[in-house]
Order: C-alpha cells, then sequence, then structure tokens
C-alpha cells in the first residue's frame, strides 16, 4: 500500500516538473527560432545589399556565409531534449525519496492505528471470552442454584470492571495521541500537583498499609495540569501495585534553570533489565512482575505517562533491579509553548 502511494506520488511530482520542463523548452526553442529566422532576414538583406555594393565596384565575390538555419534548430531540439532528460532522471529520484519522506508520516500514523486495533482487540477477548465461557457453562446446567447464579453474577461483574478499566485506559491514551489535540498550558507548582496525585491513591494504598512520603517543593513551572496528574497518578498506581505491605513510596523534586524533575521511588519488586527497554510500550508487562505479584493491569500505563511526557517534550527514565525498587524519574522543561500535538 505504502510503496504504491508511494509510486503514484513520484508520478504526479514527476508529471508536474516535466510539464513545466517542457513547456519551459518550447518556449526556449520559440523564442530562438524566431531570433534566428529575424537574424537570417537580416543577413539577406545585407548580402543584397552587400552583392549591389559590390556589383557597382565591379567585385562579384560573395564573402559572407549564410547561416544553416535548420542544423541549428536540430541542435537546440537536442540540446533541450539532453537538458530535459537529464531533468526527468533527477526529478525522478528526487520525487522518489521527497515522496517517502511525505508518506512516511502518514505510513507510521496508519501503522501504530493498526497496531492499536490489534492490540486492544486481543486484550479485549480474554475477558469477554471469560464472560462468554462463564455463561455458556452455567447455562446448560439445569441444576444452577441460587448461590452459584450470584457468584456468576458476581464474576461477570468483575470482568466488567476489567473491561470498563481497559476502556477507560485506551480512551486516555487515544486522547494523548490524537492528532492536533489542544494542549493547554498555565503556570504549576510542582507540590500541588503531587499533592491532587497522592490523593487519588490514598486508599488504595492504605489497603497496603504503604506510607507515601510527599517530599516535592514548590517549584514552579508551566505545564498542562490534567496530563500531569495523570502521569504522576500512573507513576504512583504503579509504585503502589508493586510494592509489598508496610512499605514506602518517596516523592522528591529538583529545579534547575531550565528544567523540572520528579521522581517517585518504591521498594516494590524491581524491574528485570531485560524488560527496561520495552516498559513504555503500549500493552507491555513484564513476565518477572506478572509472576512475583496478583497486580492486575493492561500494560497500558507507562505508555500514557511516556506520552504525556513527550507531549511536554520532556523524558521519563527508570532505574531499577528486581527485589530493589523502582526509581522513575520525569524531567521537564520549566517554560512550555503553547502547542497543538
Amino acid at each position: 500500500m505504502f510503496d504504491n502511494a508511494r509510486i503514484k506520488l513520484t508520478a504526479w511530482y514527476l508529471l508536474i516538473i516535466m510539464a513545466v520542463s517542457i513547456a519551459f523548452s518550447l518556449f526556449i526553442f520559440r523564442v530562438a527560432d524566431h531570433e534566428m529566422v529575424r537574424i537570417d532576414r537580416r543577413q539577406q538583406l545585407l548580402r543584397e545589399r552587400f552583392k549591389i555594393e559590390m556589383f557597382r565596384r565591379g567585385m562579384l565575390e560573395d564573402y559572407n556565409v549564410p547561416i544553416d538555419i535548420i542544423d541549428l534548430r536540430k541542435r537546440i531540439i537536442f540540446t533541450l531534449s539532453l537538458v530535459n532528460l537529464v531533468i526527468f532522471m533527477i526529478a525522478g529520484g528526487a520525487g522518489y525519496f521527497l515522496a517517502g519522506r511525505t508518506l512516511k508520516p502518514i505510513k507510521d500514523m496508519i501503522d501504530e492505528q493498526s497496531r492499536f486495533i490489534s492490540d486492544a482487540s486481543h486484550e479485549l477477548r480474554t475477558p469477554l471470552t471469560s464472560l462468554r465461557s462463564a455463561m455458556e457453562v452455567h447455562l446448560r446446567d439445569k441444576k444452577l442454584s441460587l448461590a452459584q447464579a450470584k457468584s456468576l453474577i458476581a464474576a461477570n461483574i468483575d470482568d466488567v470492571n476489567k473491561l470498563q478499566s481497559l476502556s477507560d485506559a485506551l480512551l486516555q491514551l487515544a486522547q494523548y495521541q490524537k492528532p492536533n489535540h489542544s494542549w493547554l498550558v498555565e503556570p504549576l507548582r510542582v507540590d500541588q500537583l503531587v499533592q491532587q496525585a497522592v490523593r487519588r491513591l490514598e486508599i488504595l494504598a492504605k489497603k497496603k498499609n504503604i506510607n507515601i512520603k510527599n517530599q516535592a517543593e514548590n517549584h514552579k513551572m508551566e505545564g498542562n495540569k490534567q496530563g500531569l496528574i495523570d502521569l504522576l497518578v500512573i507513576l504512583l498506581d504503579n509504585a503502589v501495585k508493586y510494592s509489598p505491605p508496610n512499605s514506602q513510596i518517596v516523592i522528591n523534586s529538583k529545579k534547575t534553570d531550565r528544567s523540572v524533575s520528579v521522581s517517585v521511588k518504591d521498594e516494590g519488586i524491581g524491574i528485570a533489565g531485560k524488560d527496561i527497554p520495552f516498559i513504555f510500550d503500549r500493552f507491555f508487562r513484564s513476565d518477572y512482575s506478572r509472576s512475583k505479584t496478583k497486580a492486575t493491569g493492561y500494560g497500558l500505563g507507562l505508555s500514557i505517562a511516556k506520552k504525556i511526557t513527550d507531549l511536554h517534550r520532556g523524558t521519563i527514565s527508570v532505574d531499577s533491579k528486581p527485589d530493589y525498587g523502582s526509581l522513575f524519574t520525569v524531567r521537564l522543561p520549566v517554560k512550555q509553548s503553547s502547542h497543538k500535538s
């Protein structure tokens, strides 16, 4: 599909360039031909006058050599044809290259959408299959009791909640990946952003008796408020999910002249070194984390966090070792320009 579109676009580039080149060549030929005819006529007049003058003087020799217009025309046509051939070859190569450059962002977007649809379909299939299988099994059971029916409904509600969680995450990711996404920038304080994010995780942290230690300072910066809160919530949510009970999560912040950094450190299971390059990929979940914990999720959180960071023209990194916890650090510019992604 991409190759066909590239060839077609190259052909259009080539058609336009050659149409202009040939039209310009015809114009040059017409002007040159007109000028040659004019010069030839002038020389004919001069020859006639020269002959008359020589005749008066008694000299009949003709020393004026006439211009061969036909030969000149052939030479001009050959030169212009050669120039157009060179232009055709150069324009073909350059057009193919530029067509590739022009179509690459479109190709990347289409490939990204295809992967998104494929990944989302795969993740949606699991809870839907679970729902259907459970209902089909109980539907065949003619001796289904009230307790079993209630158990089925409870399991179905759990699967529905998973589906809702997945759909919410997909919608959130789609929102940040939307072309020309409006991105409101406003003055913010880091400590206030962290406080709002911590409030959302308080109940989940209390269930595991995890202490969230907020050491973020009142550094001022510019950014999108909702986007940065979502970013911090994702990092804190991961920290709580993969931390053991009675542990601690520490949030720190630092500021330089041009950037602000916020770090989230936990005492959780950590991340295997081989998995670190892939943790920001959509739907990626480490085999190590799956085997160590019963934490639920679809591997979308860090992908969303990376997208939010990119929209702020910042960076996100992780330092982690298995069984020694993880340290996520987000670095963002102090000044942001109001823009559309």
